[in-house]
């Protein structure tokens, strides 16, 4: 688990300095206070998992760190733009993300919209402008809108809204919500890595369903660190989910069910790569997802 850890720290620093570099370019122009309040969630920390999972496909499918950087810093950027949206009033209301206050909190909820909203359309724009063929930016811009739109984790996030209270969910409405809101993103980042290295169906194949498995694992692991965890091990607010009435997976199975439950679907992951050479990484970050506090 040492080396996992480790390998995530070590591409998460190259990636960090390298998104930092490419945020000057993309905010030059932009009015001093937006673009400050843009910086502030993506530089706030955070796991940095989707573009080390899109670095570690892309690497797996013999692509360099600039071929497939623009995919990663694409993803981060969607990923971070619906965390600032999902932490608004009118969605979950919560006031701590990263261990810090959430962007409506510390800049206000107009700005934290179109915080958001620029962080959206800036993901588009690193694909847009990059520089691998036109072939592969199409690609991965049909990928990453696939993932994130109404079909993918919008959807999720309103299967989840729709699903708060409810008492009658079952173990296939949360993975309904799961699947849409987190395994989608988290199957396009390995993807778009391996798309953005010019790889095919060899790698696609078992890494989509790497993606599908591990992303339900770490979402139903998330559920249980909610239930489990504390706001200083977690970065953000916990017990929200039982709170709110969410349709979660401790919901329906209960803690110690849950767990079982994202463990099996870890395991399903890791066997979907197991015939893959070279891919132990993702056997690894699979068994993270289910073994972390934060």
């Amino acid at each position: 688990m040492a080396n996992v850890k480790h390998y995530i720290a070590e591409h998460a620093q190259r990636f960090n300095s390298a998104l930092y570099g490419a945020l000057e370019g993309l905010l030059a122009g932009v009015p001093a206070e937006l673009a400050e309040a843009i910086e502030y969630p993506l530089k706030a920390g955070g796991k940095r998992l989707r573009p080390v999972l899109c670095l570690a496909a892309g690497g797996l499918a013999g692509g360099g760190f600039d071929d497939v950087f623009p995919a990663a810093a694409a993803l981060e950027m969607v990923h971070t733009y619906s965390l600032v949206h999902d932490d608004l009033p009118a969605m979950d209301n919560d006031d701590l993300r990263r261990g810090l206050p959430t962007v409506h909190v510390k800049y206000g909820e107009a700005t934290a919209v179109l915080v958001g909203d620029a962080l959206l359309t800036m993901a588009f724009e690193m694909l847009a402008g990059c520089r691998l063929p036109a072939e592969r930016r199409t690609a991965l811009a049909a990928e990453l809108a696939a993932a994130a739109g109404p079909g993918g984790m919008i959807a999720g996030q309103a299967m989840d809204l729709a699903g708060e209270g409810r008492a009658d969910g079952t173990l296939e409405d949360v993975l309904g919500i799961h699947t849409h809101k987190t395994a989608r993103l988290i199957t396009a980042a390995v993807r778009m890595g391996v798309l953005a290295a010019g790889g095919g169906a060899e790698l696609l194949g078992p890494l989509t369903v790497w993606g599908e498995r591990a992303g339900l694992a770490f979402q139903v692991a998330d559920d249980v660190l909610d239930a489990t965890s504390t706001p200083e091990e977690l970065g953000k607010s916990v017990g929200k989910d039982a709170a709110g009435g969410k349709l979660t997976a401790v919901a329906v199975l209960g803690t110690d069910g849950a767990a079982e439950y994202a463990r099996r679907l870890a395991s399903e992951a890791s066997e979907a790569v197991s015939g893959v050479e070279g891919a132990e990484i993702f056997g690894d970050l699979a068994a993270l997802f289910v073994h972390r506090s934060r």
